[in-house]
């Protein structure tokens, strides 16, 4: 029991590392966007091609 216990332990507290470090990155970029918002455009244009053409299977 006390194995299970640590180990519930473990996983929230790296749960909450999780959740915090994806907040972070999210400030981050919405940061970055809002100074950047022409590349930020480009580089979303360029990213949504590359998907089209990977899913597309280059027809």
């Amino acid at each position: 029991m006390q194995l299970i216990n640590q180990a519930k332990e473990k996983f929230d507290e790296k749960s909450e590392q999780l959740i915090d470090t994806e907040q972070r990155l999210v400030k981050h970029c919405q940061s970055y966007i809002r100074e950047n918002p022409i590349t930020s455009l480009g580089i979303a244009v360029a990213g949504g091609f590359l998907l089209s053409r990977l899913l597309s299977g280059g027809r």
